[in-house]
């Protein structure tokens, strides 16, 4: 076997170094830029491809992923002349190769620049209490601005994110301040409004309890009227039927005589209790005729009957 030479082992290397050269394998998601002889050729897509040795060559390499940068913490000034520091991330895409490397030298650098430039413009456009309220409305300004901007780079700015808001201490011993007081003024309100309620409540209640006795009462005095008038109903009643079994009785025989006695009876004894109230009394000359009172009364008695016998037929 004969030795290797020093002229086989330099076409070996410039094999190596050619084919090195010429043929390229391009990633998925990934885009490279052809210049042939210092001018734009093509855009490779990602696959195998060959290249004209010594003319062709890969001047950019660009991934067509999504990419996140760090935007760096920077100073800015409120409308309402307060200092925060900022800071945030920025997510852009590649959409157009050729645009990205022939349109700009750095569109990483020059997107992080005008985010800063842009978010300052827009936090000094809203006061502080407002920046930590509006974060995505802040977000928005700040994408719409830098994707307007990025369009002739070949780039898509797809969403920046605010990371933290960094006040003064003084601020945020003003704002801790502020805070306890509005915790304490929410506590006397909350406590107000309890008493309130609480009062609101006890005098419903009364009233409900006024009402509620007010209508028993009521109830009450219905239910004594009602007995009262069922008690005289029925006392004239009774009274209405004593007096027709009355009648009834006198009309029977030996009825009148029977009334004559009990006349008499009570006459002589109301007469004795007359006697018995006082030493002196002054009478009529004929309550002492016993008999003559007792016919008057009979008489009475007759035309009575007569007349309910008139009204009766």
């Amino acid at each position: 076997m004969s030795a290797i030479t020093p002229i086989a082992i330099f076409l070996v290397i410039a094999i190596f170094i050619v084919l090195s050269n010429v043929v390229r394998i391009v990633p998925q998601r990934s885009a490279y830029i052809v210049e042939r002889l210092g001018k734009y050729s093509r855009t490779l897509e990602a696959g195998f491809h060959i290249l004209v040795p010594f003319i062709d060559r890969i001047a950019y390499r660009h991934s067509l992923k999504e990419e996140a940068f760090d935007v760096p913490q920077q100073q800015c000034i409120t409308r309402d002349n307060i200092s925060v520091s900022v800071d945030g991330v920025l997510y852009l895409q590649v959409i157009d190769p050729q645009a990205a490397s022939y349109g700009i030298t750095d569109y990483r650098y020059a997107a992080t620049s005008l985010a800063q430039t842009t978010l300052r413009s827009v936090i000094g456009q809203i006061e502080l209490d407002k920046t930590f309220e509006e974060r995505s409305k802040i977000n928005i300004e700040v994408v719409n601005a830098l994707d307007e901007a990025a369009q002739p780079w070949g780039v898509k700015v797809l969403r920046y994110e605010i990371a933290d808001i960094l006040l003064p201490n003084t601020i945020n011993d003003a704002l801790e301040q502020q805070m306890r007081a509005e915790r304490e003024r929410r506590a006397v309100v909350a406590r107000s409004e309890g008493e309130r309620q609480e009062k609101i409540n006890i005098s419903e209640g009364q009233k409900a309890q006024i009402i509620n006795l007010s209508i028993a009462e009521k109830e009450k005095q219905i239910n004594e009227a009602e007995g009262k008038a069922r008690e005289i109903q029925m006392l004239a009643e009774a009274t209405a039927a004593g007096i027709e079994r009355i009648a009834a009785a006198i009309n029977q025989p030996g009825g009148e005589q029977a009334v004559s006695l009990r006349i008499a009876e009570q006459y002589v004894s109301e007469f004795g209790k007359l006697a018995k109230t006082g030493n002196t009394l002054i009478l009529p000359a004929e309550l002492a005729d016993i008999g003559g009172a007792v016919a008057g009364l009979r008489e009475i008695l007759s035309k009575s009957r007569e007349t309910v016998t008139a009204n009766q037929a």
